[in-house]
């Protein structure tokens, strides 16, 4: 496939392309399923048979790969490999639930603490992202394959924000700026959007976990854009802690 060519120069891409949409149709048959049976996971967060359903067949798709592989909904999250993949079978769990569509499918190759490559996929949009650092990033949907940028910052500034953690520390940012227009979406695709030159920047002062960002900064990164703690350093990931400190996504380095 002409895809696949384009794109070798990423791992296992002709094994996870067709896993992710695999993944995606096991999700949609699950959402679209009137009754979602959801349970409470220890830390509050919901769980549901989509993200067990996407773990298993991820977890399946990238262990020929002999990486280890660190998944939200794994046993074990940690690991002291210096390559490793780390997956969130479902980025927004609570968007699932409220069936408005904006959730994803995260893989991220991480190598020596940072994302190496990353694919985010969105089942309702049947749209995929993959990039990497010094690998380009590009978007496919409709069997079409585009290279996707960053852009220059636009007057108003475009800002994207969390659809459900709009706390007063965002809202303080974003008043820094006389002028501005605010999107709001769920999941790792704010930072697709900024990815691809739809957003300017997304700011992030609510709680998130490495699987959350790894595969989409990636994506950022390849398309030009930053990923930074408030300290200005690039989000690194392998810490102690799997929580993310507060971040900036900027398209404009």
């Amino acid at each position: 496939m002409e895809i696949y060519n384009k794109l070798r120069h990423f791992e296992l891409v002709d094994q996870i392309i067709p896993c992710l949409e695999h993944c995606g149709q096991k999700i949609m048959e699950i959402y679209e399923d009137f009754n979602i049976d959801i349970q409470i996971k220890e830390d509050n967060s919901p769980l549901t048979k989509a993200d067990i359903a996407s773990h298993q067949i991820i977890c399946e798709c990238l262990k020929s790969s002999g990486y280890p592989i660190i998944s939200e909904e794994s046993d074990d999250i940690y690991t002291k490999a210096p390559k490793y993949w780390l997956v969130d079978p479902l980025d927004g769990t609570k968007e699932f639930i409220n069936k408005n569509g904006e959730f994803t499918i995260n893989i991220a190759l991480i190598e020596n603490r940072y994302p190496l490559e990353g694919y985010v996929y969105s089942p309702s949009r049947k749209t995929l992202y993959v990039g990497g650092g010094n690998k380009n990033s590009y978007k496919i949907q409709n069997s079409i394959l585009e290279q996707i940028q960053t852009s220059s910052i636009s007057d108003p500034i475009r800002i994207v924000a969390s659809r459900s953690h709009l706390n007063e520390e965002t809202k303080k940012y974003i008043s820094q700026f006389p002028q501005y227009e605010l999107l709001q979406s769920g999941s790792s695709i704010k930072l697709c959007m900024v990815a691809e030159g739809r957003a300017d920047v997304y700011p992030r002062f609510a709680p998130t976990s490495e699987w959350d960002t790894a595969a989409a900064q990636a994506v950022v990164e390849g398309a030009g854009g930053s990923v930074l703690d408030t300290n200005g350093d690039r989000l690194i990931y392998q810490k102690d802690n799997i929580l993310n400190p507060h971040f900036i996504v900027k398209g404009n380095k």
